[in-house]
């Protein structure tokens, strides 16, 4: 197996704040007193901003700025939210990091932001990243930060940067510095090969987690996005493992011949919620992982699976055939107060709470359709945001605004995201086939 990945936050080593004594910090509205993205509209306006490369002295550190700089333009350019500058319009090329930009060079382009930054490889091997986002009709910086950090570490921090910039800009954190664990699959349909995998969001440094000799299924991160949860099957025989991915640790949570749908953690990381057949009948449980004891919080003749936790653990929402077709019903952790929420007309399935609490986002089929909807606890706002003919398995990110899942076409599997409007769908790169994502919280 090949489950070693380094996802530690210890490479970036410090941060420090830029402030000039010449500019002040300023923090104000688009269109108004700062320079803001109004995000919880139906259509967004892209922001356009201009994105320099990194300046550096020597062949490595212009060649690492200029990587920077475009995966920086990618991050942004994919959530919908900003429009970058094609740099062939730029009319200042900055050289002198140290320096005022001309502002009136990049309003003749329509730029509203400007990011400058530079590379410098220091004495002891290490990178210094650092960096300034401008308000360019203002003529004020916005924030200005600088990372030291080990050279093959560069990327994370250009993922860094984006989600300084996504969180100075919009009022929201960022999501760019997260990881994505999800099923690769390879192989002819009739002798499908599926093995464990995981990438940074934007698909970068795919690694494989296993080697593809057991049947893996819904992986699933925990709240501090060291450890995954995961079912695989040994000898047709369903096992739950759990996988530290920093330490390469694994270990079996337990045997569970009559698994339903693969476990997901509770908030604080201390249980994990799966749903398994006993006595001829699905019921949800929940184990506690310390003492590895399960108890049952459904009893009903009917199918429960797929449950998941509310961001404060407090409640949970599942998928059940109890009123005869599949809907998504809500419940105390406990197993108590058991509702309906969807009434709408198809069949309702993988149900998941957003992350911050206001949203349940689910998968929808309805005459020969599948699609990827949000609606809020209680039932109500019900909203499609994509339609194929076939989507499945929503994961959110860490912010809430975004949502990832899997799409069949022909034979071909792949993953596709959308935000929260329902404009921005596109799909995720991978090699060969994907399916069953799950989001990381932001890496710590």
């Amino acid at each position: 197996m090949r489950i070693r990945v380094l996802m530690a936050m210890s490479a970036v080593l410090s941060l420090t704040l830029l402030f000039p004594a010449s500019v002040e910090q300023a923090f104000a509205q688009r269109g108004g007193d700062t320079l803001h993205i109004e995000i919880n509209q139906g259509i967004i306006d892209p922001m356009p901003i201009a994105i320099a490369d990194f300046i550096g002295q020597s062949p490595d550190e212009i060649q690492k700025g200029q990587t920077l700089a475009q995966v920086v333009t990618n991050n942004l350019r994919n959530s919908g939210l900003f429009r970058p500058i094609d740099p062939r319009a730029f009319i200042e090329r900055p050289n002198d990091f140290q320096a005022l930009p001309r502002f009136v060079d990049w309003r003749l382009i329509d730029a509203e932001a400007l990011l400058t930054g530079q590379v410098v490889l220091q004495d002891d091997g290490r990178l210094r990243i650092e960096f300034r986002l401008w308000d360019v009709l203002r003529e004020q910086q916005l924030i200005g930060l600088q990372y030291f950090t080990t050279p093959e570490n560069w990327r994370r921090v250009a993922h860094l940067v984006s989600d300084a910039i996504y969180e100075r800009l919009t009022g929201e954190t960022g999501y760019f510095d997260t990881r994505i664990v999800y099923i690769h699959e390879s192989g002819p349909a009739n002798l499908r090969r599926k093995r464990l995998a995981i990438m940074d969001q934007d698909g970068a440094n795919p690694t494989y987690l296993t080697d593809g000799r057991d049947l893996v299924l819904t992986p699933r991160f925990s709240p501090t996005a060291q450890e995954i949860t995961y079912l695989a099957y040994q000898n047709n025989k369903p096992r739950v493992y759990l996988l530290n991915i920093e330490t390469a640790q694994q270990e079996i949570v337990g045997d569970f011949p009559g698994m339903t749908f693969a476990p997901r953690f509770s908030p604080d990381g201390k249980k994990i919620i799966m749903s398994f057949e006993r006595d001829g009948n699905s019921d949800i449980y929940v184990m506690d992982l310390a003492r590895r004891r399960s108890t049952r919080l459904t009893r009903h003749p009917a199918i429960d699976t797929g449950a998941t936790y509310s961001p404060d653990g407090r409640r949970l929402t599942f998928e059940s055939d109890r009123s005869q077709f599949q809907q998504i019903y809500v419940m105390n952790a406990d197993g108590t107060d058991v509702k309906r929420i969807s009434f709408g007309d198809g069949r309702y399935g993988t149900p998941v709470w957003s992350p911050r609490g206001d949203l349940i986002a689910f998968t929808k089929h309805r005459q020969g359709r599948f699609y990827i909807g949000v609606m809020r606890p209680d039932g109500s706002g019900e909203r499609l945001l994509t339609e194929s003919f076939l989507d499945e398995g929503p994961t959110w990110s860490p912010n809430g605004r975004v949502l990832m899942f899997f799409r069949q076409s022909g034979d071909t599997f792949k993953l596709w995201s959308v935000d929260l409007t329902g404009y921005n769908l596109r799909q995720i790169p991978t090699q060969g086939d994907a399916s069953d994502p799950a989001w990381s919280p932001l890496i710590k």
